[in-house]
């Protein structure tokens, strides 16, 4: 195993994104990056950087500064300038498919439709890195997808969401620090 992680957070930059549920990435990274008592930098392949620790172990956060969609070259730049492979890469993103809160964790697998997704695995050439898969529902009645997951939490889902990014923040940090298979012991029997 290498001894540092890079750890990206997905989502669209900007302030008018920055409460969608598309953007819980972003939001898991800026509490991890809290914790660690640092602020993001400018790095020069098109993304903020912040590196640090997790636990005693060597961590960079990530968040790309392009829109998710084309996520993929930002992240593959910063894995080279560190020299990181993608084993070493976890990337923190939104899930249609799982109950709003609901933390799952795994390596490799599809994409699932997610278009952040498939531009990381085109970008550094493989699906087989860590995902932490946080839960935001399904749209409610006929309301698309696309249009769901570019609007901002609901006034219910914002009670809870602190909670639930804690909940993601350790759930990355037990990744680092103590495997794949530890960390879905713990995330995986909540609910």
């Amino acid at each position: 195993m290498s001894d540092v992680f890079v750890v990206v957070g997905l989502g669209n930059p900007g302030p008018t994104y920055a409460g969608n549920r598309h953007n819980v990435g972003f939001m898991v990274l800026d509490l991890l990056a809290e914790r660690m008592g640092g602020k993001f930098r400018s790095h020069k392949g098109r993304a903020d950087v912040l590196e640090g620790r997790i636990g005693g172990v060597r961590a960079i956060l990530a968040k790309p500064r392009s829109f998710m969609n084309t996520s993929g070259g930002p992240v593959s730049s910063v894995l080279s300038f560190y020299s990181v492979p993608p084993d070493q890469l976890i990337v923190v993103h939104d899930e249609l498919d799982l109950p709003y809160g609901t933390l799952r964790l795994k390596h490799g697998g599809g994409d699932n439709g997610h278009n952040g997704l498939r531009s990381v695995s085109q970008a550094v050439g493989t699906r087989e890195y860590g995902r932490v898969r946080f839960g935001i529902g399904r749209p409610p009645g006929r309301q698309a997808p696309a249009d769901f997951v570019l609007r901002d939490f609901g006034t219910t889902e914002r009670k809870e969401l602190p909670l639930f990014l804690e909940r993601a923040g350790d759930a990355v940090a037990a990744l680092v620090t103590q495997g794949l298979e530890a960390a879905q012991n713990v995330f995986h029997a909540d609910r």
